[in-house]
């Protein structure tokens, strides 16, 4: 039964710009959650975050904010390469664990961090993909169910921003910065969420930045076997887009914005069948919001999480594979 009334306290991990744009308003016009600290290694970049959010308590460093009892949920929006790092020490300081994605930088440390939430069976842990919270998802979902498309068989995705600042961190190498830990793990993910089922195989394809040595373009192929597969590319130097297509037997779906849906306006799907198109509206929401009450109410029901760990280490693996094929020039099997 759905507690409705309590909302779980939460502290945030860093002022980093998702955070403060997207992830805490989210978080503060939901239903069953209460932001009440940020941290920050600046103290003052944590108290003028904390000031302009209306957040209670600002902290100077993260080990401090772990420290606070009053708070139950992490939210972690730290550079990839932190991400394992501080949802272990969330974990051992009783914390429950919303940590952005990539949640690594491997499969290797998915699954370090998989050993370790092993001894906190009573804690949740999850990787914030909040596409999967959308309305616009569940309604893809719900098509392909009721066989309006048929079979699937394929599914493209393209994903892109234009970004060449080098002080940014998406175009950091020490900080696992580059265009498929940061956009091309959503197009690894779709395919992985819609046939729920794991690639068999990878072969991919990786363009670097001269300078900042960041993957700049990357496009993939995935082999689910019996014929079922799934393209992408990614890319943080192309005009910015994003679009899925799945193509069934019987018909094709169009999503218009998979991932950064706005929360002020509507987003469209497109059914095309071999007898009629069909537009579909949704209305607008805060995908964070689903995001963050989903969380809360597994922590207030002691509900199990439908994203799990397994998938998650699962998503890394085809990250993996998708370097390794580049490197060697190959199909990389899974």
């Amino acid at each position: 039964m759905e507690i409705i009334e309590k909302k779980i306290r939460w502290g945030i991990l860093s002022t980093a710009k998702i955070g403060r744009e997207k992830v805490i308003p989210g978080l503060q016009k939901s239903n069953h959650c209460q932001v009440v600290a940020i941290a920050s290694r600046n103290i003052e970049q944590a108290k003028s975050t904390a000031s302009l959010l209306n957040i209670e308590k600002a902290y100077g460093s993260y080990e401090e904010l772990l420290s606070d009892s009053e708070i139950e949920a992490i939210y972690i929006p730290l550079p990839n390469n932190m991400h394992v790092e501080w949802a272990i020490k969330s974990l051992q300081a009783g914390k429950h664990v919303l940590c952005e994605k990539p949640i690594g930088i491997s499969a290797d440390e998915a699954e370090k961090l998989q050993k370790v939430a092993n001894d906190f069976p009573h804690l949740k842990i999850m990787e914030a993909f909040m596409y999967h919270f959308h309305p616009q998802w569940q309604k893809v979902k719900s098509i392909i169910a009721e066989n309006t498309i048929g079979e699937v068989k394929t599914i493209h995705s393209f994903f892109s921003y234009y970004n060449v600042d080098p002080t940014n961190i998406r175009n950091k190498t020490d900080v696992n910065g580059g265009s498929l830990m940061d956009i091309g793990c959503y197009c690894i993910s779709f395919p992985r969420f819609i046939f729920d089922a794991e690639p068999v195989r990878a072969l991919g394809i990786m363009d670097f930045d001269p300078k900042m040595k960041t993957d700049r373009i990357t496009s993939g192929i995935l082999d689910f076997s019996n014929g079922i597969t799934s393209t992408f590319t990614c890319s943080t130097q192309l005009m910015p887009f994003q679009r899925v297509h799945i193509i069934g037997t019987e018909g094709r779906i169009e999503i218009e914005i998979p991932v950064n849906t706005p929360i002020n306006a509507p987003t469209h799907i497109w059914v095309h069948t071999k007898n009629n198109s069909q537009e579909i509206i949704i209305e607008p929401v805060d995908q964070y919001s689903l995001q963050g009450d989903y969380f809360s109410e597994a922590i207030l029901n002691d509900s199990e999480i439908q994203f799990s760990l397994n998938d998650t280490i699962g998503n890394m693996k085809v990250v993996d594979a998708i370097v390794e094929s580049a490197e060697k020039d190959a199909w990389v099997k899974l």
